[in-house]
C-alpha cells in the first residue's frame, strides 16, 4: 500500500503531518573520531509490517548493463552479513531485484511498480541520476528511499524535496574541491576550466575556484564550448592564460569532447597538463589517433576495493570482474539496516529519517555486527564502511568522499594510479 513518506530531520516542521499520512495510508586522508552525541530525531510512526524488504535498482539490459552486476553482487554480500548476524528486528532481510535499464526506456517505471506491489521497504539504486530524478515523485507517493551507489548528479538534492535520496556516492561538484586541492600540491597553481556549457559540468567551477584560492593556486580562466564552432575560441582563450593545468568537464566522450582534446592537445595542453572528469573519463581507444592522450590524468568516484572484499563479492558472483560501485552498493545496504534499526521499525518513512543518523555523530563501528552491539549500550553509531567515513548531511550527501586517480597510456586507455581521499 502507498506510504506517504515524511522527511528527514532537517525538514522536522514538515515531519508530523507526514507521519499521519502514513497512518492514513497504512584511502590517504582518515576523518577524526566523532564525539559521541546522540542526534535528534523525530518520532515516525511504525509503517513496517516486521520484515526489511530491500529492492535493489540496477541495469541489467542496456547502455549500462555493466555496472550492474559489481552493484548487486555488494548487495547480496551485505545481506548475507547482516542475516549472519541475526537479521534486523529479529527477521532475515529479504531482497528484491529488478532491472532500472537505462534511461531509454521505461524498464525502471515498471520494476518500481512491482517494488510497490512486493511491499519493498527501500531501494539500493538506482545508478542513473537520470532514472533517480524520473523515479523520485513515484517513490515519493510510494514512501520508499533510495540510497544510490552511484547516481552523482547534484540536482538530485534540491530534487528530494521530501528526504526520499541519499547515496555513498559524492555528488560531481565534489571533484572541484579534490582537484583545487591536488593541482597546486602536484605544480599546477595556475589553472583552466573548460566546459561544454551543460549545466551539470559548469556545477564544478565554483568549488573548484574556491579550492585552489584555499590552497594557494587560481583559476585562471574558464572557457564555454558549446559547440564544435566554438572549439577554437575556447582553446585560444586557454592558450592566452597560460595556465599550469586545464581540467576538462564535459558531460560524455562525444564528439565535442573529442574535439575539445584534439584541440587543446595541439595548443600543447594535452599529455599530463590535461585532466578529465568522471563523466569524460572513457576509453579512447578506439575514437581518437594512437597517443593522443598519452599522459593525461583523470579522475573518477569510488573506492578501490581491497582483495578481502572483493573475494566476497566473487561469492556472490563468481565471474564479477569489474567490482566497480560494489562497496557503495555494499554500504547502502548496510545503512540501510542500520537506519531501521534505529528507528525499531522497517517502513521506509523509519528508514529515511534514520539514512543519515546512521552515518555521523555517534560511535564508530565499521559492520553491521559492531555496530548492533555498540547500540546495545549507546544511542548512536557513525558507520563507516568499505566506502569509509562517509558521514552523510542533512541532504543525504557524503560529506567524505573517494576518489581514483587515473592516467592514459599509448593507446588512449586510462588505468588507476592511486586514490586520494577526504
Amino acid at each position: 500500500m502507498p506510504r506517504a513518506l515524511p522527511p528527514r530531520t532537517r525538514r522536522a516542521s514538515l515531519l508530523a503531518a507526514a507521519a499521519a499520512s502514513v497512518l492514513l495510508a497504512g584511502c590517504t586522508a582518515v576523518a577524526p573520531m566523532p564525539t559521541p552525541t546522540p542526534t535528534p530525531t523525530e518520532t515516525v510512526a511504525p509503517s513496517g509490517d516486521g520484515v526489511l524488504r530491500i529492492g535493489t535498482l540496477f541495469p541489467t539490459t542496456g547502455a549500462t548493463a555493466f555496472l550492474g552486476s559489481a552493484q548487486l553482487a555488494g548487495v547480496n554480500a551485505a545481506i548475507r552479513e547482516i542475516n549472519a548476524a541475526g537479521g534486523v528486528l529479529g527477521a532475515p532481510v529479504e531482497i528484491v531485484s529488478r532491472d532500472s535499464g537505462d534511461a531509454s526506456t521505461e524498464t525502471a517505471e515498471a520494476s518500481f511498480a512491482a517494488f510497490v506491489e512486493k511491499g519493498v521497504d527501500v531501494v539500493i539504486g538506482p545508478s542513473s541520476s537520470v532514472l533517480a530524478e524520473r523515479l523520485l515523485p513515484k517513490a515519493e507517493e510510494a514512501g520508499i528511499p533510495f540510497i544510490s551507489p552511484a547516481a552523482t548528479y547534484p540536482s538530485l538534492t534540491t530534487a528530494d524535496t521530501a528526504g526520499l535520496f541519499s547515496r555513498t556516492i559524492p555528488s560531481y561538484p565534489h571533484q572541484g574541491t579534490l582537484l583545487g586541492a591536488l593541482l597546486p600540491e602536484k605544480g599546477a597553481d595556475a589553472v583552466a576550466l573548460v566546459t561544454s556549457g551543460d549545466e551539470l559540468s559548469a556545477t564544478i567551477q565554483a568549488p573548484l575556484e574556491a579550492a585552489l584560492a584555499d590552497n594557494g593556486g587560481e583559476l585562471a580562466v574558464a572557457a564555454e564550448a558549446g559547440s564544435a564552432s566554438a572549439v577554437t575560441a575556447a582553446v585560444a582563450k586557454v592558450t592566452k592564460a597560460k595556465p599550469d593545468a586545464v581540467v576538462l568537464a564535459t558531460p560524455d566522450n562525444g564528439e565535442l569532447t573529442r574535439a575539445l582534446i584534439t584541440a587543446l592537445s595541439a595548443a600543447g595542453y594535452g599529455g599530463a597538463k590535461l585532466w578529465l572528469t568522471s563523466q569524460n573519463l572513457a576509453d579512447y581507444s578506439q575514437s581518437l589517433p594512437a597517443g593522443l592522450l598519452n599522459g593525461a590524468n583523470g579522475v573518477l568516484e569510488g573506492v578501490q576495493p581491497d582483495d578481502a572484499f572483493i573475494a566476497k563479492l566473487k561469492v556472490e558472483d563468481p565471474g564479477l570482474t569489474d567490482p566497480r560501485y560494489a562497496a557503495e552498493a555494499y554500504d547502502a545496504t548496510m545503512i540501510a539496516a542500520l537506519a531501521a534499526t534505529l528507528a525499531g521499525d522497517d517502513g521506509g518513512p523509519s528508514i529515511a529519517s534514520r539514512v543519515v543518523q546512521a552515518t555521523r555523530d555517534g560511535i564508530r563501528c565499521t559492520s553491521f555486527g559492531e555496530c548492533i552491539d555498540v547500540l546495545s549500550t549507546e544511542p548512536d553509531i557513525a558507520y563507516e564502511g568499505i566506502v569509509g567515513a562517509l558521514r552523510l548531511d542533512d541532504a543525504g550527501d557524503p560529506t567524505y568522499a573517494s576518489y581514483g586517480l587515473y592516467a592514459y597510456n599509448a593507446e588512449n586507455k586510462y588505468g588507476r594510479t592511486g586514490t586520494v581521499s577526504g
